[in-house]
This record gives C-alpha cells, sequence and structure tokens, in this order.
C-alpha cells in the first residue's frame, strides 16, 4: 500500500495572486514538498542524524512532460564536520553542471525531520544568491508538510550577489590609478 502524499498546508497566511503563491500553482507545491520530502530519506547524515531534502523547481520550458520539472539534493554528511555538503548546495550544485543558470529557478523547497521549520543555513543562503533571483520563493516544509515562505531576499537582505559586483575593466582602472598614486 503506497502512503497517501503529504499535502502541503501553509503554517501562516501566505498572499496568493489568482490562485498562485509566489507565483508556485497549487500543482508544483505538492510537487515541491514531496520531492523534498524523498530527497531527504537518501541524506547521509550518520553523525548528526539530521536529514534535510531540497528540491529546486525550474521554469518549465518547451518539455512536454506534465510533471514540474525538479533537481533534488540532500545533506551528505563527512566525519571531517566542516567537509560535509548541506542538501540546498547539493542540489543547486547538481543544477548548474546540469547547464541551469541564473533565472532557470523558479522556487526552492527545503524539508527536515522537525516539526520546527528550518531555513537555509547563513552559508546556502549566499551559495544560492549568486544563482537565485531576490524575488525567488523558498519553501520551507516541516515533517508533516506545513509549510512557511519567504523569497531571497527576505533571508538575505542587504545580499551580495553577482550584480553588486563592478565591471572587471571599472576594478582594474581603480587599482592601476591607486598604484600609480603609491609609486
Amino acid at each position: 500500500m503506497t502512503p497517501s502524499p503529504i499535502q502541503p498546508v501553509a503554517a501562516e497566511p501566505v498572499a496568493e495572486q489568482n490562485g498562485l503563491i509566489h507565483g508556485v500553482s497549487a500543482a508544483e507545491l505538492q510537487v515541491l514538498c514531496e520531492k523534498c520530502i524523498e530527497a531527504k530519506v537518501v541524506a547521509y547524515c550518520p553523525y548528526s542524524l539530521f536529514r534535510v531534502g531540497a528540491s529546486l523547481l525550474l521554469h518549465t520550458s518547451s518539455t512536454s512532460s506534465s510533471s514540474p520539472p525538479i533537481i533534488t539534493g540532500a545533506n551528505v554528511e563527512n566525519a571531517s564536520y566542516p567537509v560535509g555538503t548541506c542538501a540546498e548546495r547539493v542540489a543547486m550544485g547538481t543544477a548548474i553542471v546540469s547547464g541551469h543558470k541564473l533565472g532557470s529557478f523558479k522556487a526552492i523547497g527545503v524539508s527536515t525531520d522537525m516539526d520546527d521549520f528550518c531555513s537555509p543555513c547563513g552559508m546556502c543562503r549566499q551559495f544560492l544568491r549568486e544563482f537565485l533571483e531576490l524575488h525567488v520563493p523558498i519553501f520551507m516544509f516541516n515533517r508533516e508538510g506545513k509549510f512557511i515562505v519567504r523569497t531571497m531576499e527576505e533571508l538575505l537582505p542587504l545580499s551580495f550577489g553577482p550584480n553588486k559586483l563592478p565591471p572587471r575593466e571599472e576594478l582594474k582602472k581603480v587599482q592601476e590609478e591607486e598604484k600609480a598614486k603609491i609609486a
């Protein structure tokens, strides 16, 4: 007997527009939830036993697939603790080496075994910021499928991303001018 799928339910009021939450349909939200929960099952976490699953919802392309395109990841620990990798970075790394880039991502899902909600850690927030537009929603699911949602910008306000870097030519010019002043 197959267990019934977990139904995502908002744990706090969410703004809906035309039946969409941050541009994500109920069907997309269902798949996003299911996939990050499934990913959590394959987490390698023998030290902390803290399973995390992540799912990346890609913008629909011209594929004929009826289900939304999703890339998943799970946390992978290491006996040397700092060497472990979070689920969000595993999923995003997989997406990037598969050819996806900034603008490819419609939403992110993160799930744990907790009753509370778990947001991406600080390192993952900065890592995700490299590849996500600021309006992209991040759905954080608890073990029952309840969720809260925040945008990338809400999770990492005043963030430093690729768009903050001046052009290389401008940086080079500033450095050359400073060298000339010192010489």
